[in-house]
């Protein structure tokens, strides 16, 4: 009697256990995703998307797996990290930089950064150049200005960091002239001014 017991519960539980993995799998569309992180302006390649199968609520904006073609060679219009679902916002023609504004690169030692700097960062930027140093290049030392992070990229074997900065057309030709390794970067909260 046991055994007739426990067999029987053993088939009602695999018959349960179908009958939710097919309900459950029904309903499975294949979407794209990153298969890597990518910043913000970058072009996506082929390399960049995977396509993964997920149960999506009707409404969901996501893109279809089918229509990767629709999205490769498009810029990200903000950074997103692997694993991340795309959406038609995610990916669009991300002016960068906008109007009135402009992209430079600056070169940081280690201590002139936080190391938590990411695409997206409000940061000010300030001289740390000694006084007879700077006023060569016209530049007191605590003069700053307001940026965004838009990309970080370590330079090589020498521990510099390359930051690339969106700024005001008139700071960046500024910042352009102050040699490398005399400024400091100071993260700011998310949402201040410029």
């Amino acid at each position: 009697m046991p055994y007739l017991v426990a067999g029987v519960l053993l088939v009602v539980l695999c018959v349960g256990g179908a009958v939710w993995w097919t309900t459950s799998t029904q309903d499975r569309v294949s979407v794209l995703a990153l298969a890597k992180p990518v910043p913000l302006g970058h072009v996506l390649t082929s390399a960049d998307l995977r396509s993964i199968d997920v149960s999506a609520t009707p409404g969901m904006a996501l893109i279809p797996a089918d229509r990767a073609a629709s999205v490769l060679g498009r810029p990200m219009a903000t950074s997103l990290g692997a694993g991340t679902l795309l959406t038609p916002d995610a990916v669009s023609a991300a002016a960068i930089p906008a109007a009135g504004r402009a992209v430079v690169a600056v070169v940081v030692k280690p201590g002139q950064a936080p190391p938590e700097l990411a695409a997206g960062t409000p940061v000010t930027v300030v001289v740390t150049a000694a006084a007879a140093e700077s006023s060569m290049f016209g530049h007191a030392s605590g003069t700053s200005w307001r940026a965004t992070v838009v990309g970080v990229t370590p330079a090589g074997t020498d521990q510099t960091t390359v930051v690339s900065l969106e700024i005001d057309t008139t700071g960046a030709s500024q910042l352009a002239q102050v040699p490398a390794g005399q400024l400091a970067l100071v993260m700011q909260p998310a949402g201040g001014e410029r």
